[in-house]
């Protein structure tokens, strides 16, 4: 577990970190995206115990990163941007190396050798090894000792897409063994997938969490249903055109040119369509703006969208809902 209460660290009476709380829980993986220069390094730095906070407390495995140091290092384990590995020693001997300080017998060296995917690597030259390889053997040195919380900075980087996949798998498998797991990034595209939360550090502060499981559950793919005589039709949103309704149910207008019938009303097709790129155009209208093509004033308070259909079909368009519209497209 990783705890962070009102963190601060001022270097040159500049404030570069300033996190009020942060909790890693066992079990769950946390990612932190931020740019270079957003805090990230110290961040790790004060995690790490290579740095003093300058406010409020840090604690990694229940332990104090500084005044803790043996707790620390027998309960943590980390991944630093650079692999650190010596390059006089093969693979396997860096990792019997680093057993040997942990007190780990030398089986366990081979046994993360095999779990980073090195085993026919164990006797080869570390000049050999590819960026990705390397990055595996550095990865395998920080669960060595098969630490509760692990922090891991970088972990994709100079890796090849079988080495991101395989390094995936491993961190997904250890928060499901209950270990604690903080990552730290640029970019979150890789980290979505495995994330179970994303905070976004900007200038050493906390500006957005996200939890990409919740956005992926509330994103899958879904369909509107249509009640046709003796069936119903599933009409997958991308197919709509726009719907319609001049009083009580609405119409759907589809790209294969029917019109069906549903039992919703405008309102209840704007809120199930929300996250599918569908705005109110008017108050008897709701369009896709996947199909729009143009924005066009008739007067000072007059609009219409233009479609991309075989007919260029017209859609009223509000003045308020111009404006809104305006505003969410930035043009």
């Amino acid at each position: 577990m990783i705890e962070i209460k009102n963190l601060q660290k001022i270097i040159d009476q500049r404030t570069v970190v300033d996190i009020s709380d942060l909790t890693v829980q066992t079990g769950e993986v946390v990612t932190l995206i931020g740019p270079v220069g957003s805090g990230k390094s110290e961040l790790v730095e004060m995690l790490t115990g290579q740095a003093r906070p300058s406010a409020g407390s840090v604690r990694v495995a229940g332990a104090d990163p500084i005044a803790e140091r043996d707790q620390f290092s027998r309960r943590v384990g980390v991944l630093f941007a650079e692999d650190g590995l010596y390059q006089q020693r093969s693979p396997l001997g860096n990792l019997q190396f680093h057993a040997r300080l942990h007190g780990l017998p030398k089986s366990k060296a081979q046994e993360v050798l095999e779990r980073v995917g090195l085993a026919d690597h164990g006797k080869a030259r570390m000049d050999k090894l590819t960026t990705g390889l390397s990055r595996r053997l550095a990865f395998g040195r920080a669960i060595l000792h098969d630490p509760n919380t692990i922090i891991l900075v970088d972990p994709f980087a100079r890796c090849d897409e079988p080495s991101i996949n395989l390094l995936s798998g491993l961190i997904r498998s250890l928060a499901e063994s209950k270990v604690a797991i903080l990552t730290l990034a640029d970019d979150s595209t890789l980290f979505e997938p495995i994330s179970d939360v994303i905070h976004t550090l900007t200038e050493g502060r906390i500006v957005g969490t996200s939890r990409p499981g919740e956005e992926q559950e509330a994103l899958l793919p879904f369909k509107i249903p249509v009640k046709l005589e003796g069936r119903v039709a599933l009409v997958n949103p991308s197919d709509i055109y726009f719907a319609d309704a001049e009083e009580g149910r609405a119409d759907l207008h589809t790209t294969d040119g029917e019109t069906l019938p549903t039992q919703f009303t405008l309102s209840d097709l704007e809120e199930r369509l929300a996250r599918s790129g569908f705005f109110r155009a008017h108050r008897g209208y709701l369009v896709n703006l996947q199909h729009v093509t143009e924005v066009i004033p008739f007067t000072r308070n007059s609009f219409s969208l233009r479609l991309g259909d075989p007919e260029s079909t017209l859609i009223p368009l509000s003045k308020t809902a111009a404006s809104e519209l305006k505003d969410l497209l930035d043009y």
